[in-house]
């Protein structure tokens, strides 16, 4: 036993060293910044605060630097006009690997991208067209029809009398549950589905212990997690989804892959269903939370919108007010200049995603005016929008929120510079290149419904003496933030 201790201790100290002497900077790479935690890194530091993690490195070794952080060395670009220079090299830096490393493991199911599944990873790929193009059409009327339903059945009350709930639990009771029924359809004999409050409270308990999985911490690791994920995943089993009816074409098309390969057990079709559900609630409902709260704290912004809806109604014939049945198509949503301004000022305040490319060789990545640095296999090359959307030489007043800031001489504006250099990408809440979120285009058109019915159903207001909301930093790099804290509000339906 003394050997064997002896041994181990003897094998841990050399790992030590191994670690503490470990990757040297070579000539023409970035600076490097290890830490002095083996393994770990800055990964604390970087976990407590990301932005102001990178503000603080940026100021102290400029646009490019490489971090160790939880053993992956990470080479951020700070500066937007090089964006365009790394997502253009497909070839050399790849999204994939990092994902088909950790989807499986956070959502369980196993790699889709193996010679147990030829083919499945390009017709999976193929699915997500049908989030897009025609097939968002009937997407939009299903999930006008959805929203509707749940308001009137759960919200909408007595004429002229005030209710009071927490804004960001209302918003995701009704996003959840009508994002669900518009994807994976109704019960066959039923309007809505039984335990739907049963289900999203499990989904947020998973949703909670997300970013540690991300981190690839080990689900064993996580108390109750995995039972959790467990029962969500037994929720799509395929003799359940074979009693709903009416689910969208994607969906429809994904089972249809699914049922051709023998090797893929009822539990991983199960489990790909539910990395869906998480995809699609997962940083939607946080962001239609921000996107109302700023409407709703902003009264010049709450006039503007609820204008342009009043506008749409009058052009069809219809007084403005409360409607009984509401229908706004594709074009209309998209005609909504202010709206859409207003969730893309809400997205850039709130949206912490950060863009990951894994270097699939040494070598060198150009840049612009003649610099170029020099890239390890491996090494991970990250983006983070969050520091663009936050500059004030991109923005003026970036702290600020302003619902017409993307809106010039009555068009969307798409001019943003830095540096004198007009930005290719200036706005990154989906991600940018081939990796950009293939479900954007709901995800904007659900913020539009939703917001709508909402301005359009009812009167809404913040309850007085509460504090500014903020945003909790927590999920830095994964998508939209969360508030910090929930807000009380009041509604009733619109009076005349």
């Amino acid at each position: 036993m003394i050997a064997v201790a002896l041994t181990s201790l003897i094998a841990f100290i050399l790992y030590l060293l191994t670690e503490w002497r470990g990757r040297k900077r070579k000539e023409g790479e970035p600076p490097l910044i290890k830490g002095w935690i083996p393994y770990i890194g800055k990964a604390l530091e970087f976990g407590r605060d990301a932005h102001k993690f990178l503000t603080s490195y940026k100021e102290k070794y400029g646009d490019i630097f490489t971090v160790r952080i939880a053993g992956k060395y990470m080479t951020f670009i700070m500066d937007p006009v090089l964006y365009p220079n790394v997502i253009k090299h497909g070839r050399q830096l790849d999204f994939h690997e990092f994902s088909d490393q950790v989807a499986p493991v956070t959502f369980g199911y196993p790699p889709i991208r193996s010679a147990k599944f030829p083919g499945m990873d390009e017709e999976i790929q193929k699915s997500y067209r049908l989030l897009q193009g025609e097939n968002l059409s009937s997407l939009t009327e299903n999930m006008m029809g959805n929203l509707q339903l749940v308001f009137r059945q759960d919200y909408l009350g007595e004429e002229g009398e005030w209710r009071t709930g927490d804004m960001y639990s209302f918003c995701n009771q009704v996003m959840f549950e009508a994002t669900f029924m518009t994807m994976y359809g109704k019960p066959t004999h039923a309007a809505r589905h039984a335990g739907m409050a049963a289900l999203r409270e499990k989904f947020e308990k998973f949703d909670a212990m997300f970013p540690l999985l991300i981190a690839q911490i080990p689900i064993s690791l996580l108390g109750a997690t995995k039972a959790v994920r467990d029962d969500l995943i037994r929720f799509f089993l395929p003799e359940k989804m074979s009693a709903w009816c009416g689910s969208s074409r994607f969906i429809q098309r994904r089972t249809e892959v699914f049922e051709q390969y023998d090797l893929l057990g009822d539990l991983d079709k199960a489990a790909h269903h539910f990395a869906i559900l998480w995809a699609s609630v997962g940083n939607t409902v946080p962001a239609t939370f921000w996107a109302m709260y700023y409407l709703v704290t902003h009264p010049d912004a709450l006039a503007a919108v609820r204008g342009e809806l009043d506008h749409i109604l009058q052009l069809e014939g219809r007084e403005p007010g409360r409607p009984r049945n509401i229908t706004l198509t594709l074009e209309q949503l998209d005609s909504l200049l202010y709206l859409g301004s207003a969730i893309s000022e809400s997205l850039r305040l709130s949206s912490a995603s950060m863009n990951i490319r894994v270097a699939q060789e040494d070598f060198t990545l150009r840049l612009e005016r003649g610099r170029s640095i020099a890239v390890r296999k491996g090494d991970v090359i990250a983006l983070y929008p969050q520091s663009v959307h936050t500059d004030p030489d991109i923005f003026q007043d970036p702290e600020v929120y302003k619902f017409d800031r993307f809106v010039e001489d009555g068009k969307e504006k798409t001019d943003f510079y830095k540096h004198g250099q007009k930005l290719k990408y200036y706005r990154m809440p989906f991600g940018s290149g081939s990796t950009k979120c293939p479900g954007r285009y709901f995800a904007v058109n659900e913020m539009k419904q939703f917001l709508s019915l909402v301005l359009l159903y009812f009167d809404v207001e913040v309850l007085e003496g509460q504090k500014k909301v903020s945003l909790d930093s927590s999920r830095a790099g994964l998508g939209i933030l969360l508030p910090a804290s929930d807000v009380r509000f009041r509604y009733r339906p619109r009076q005349p």
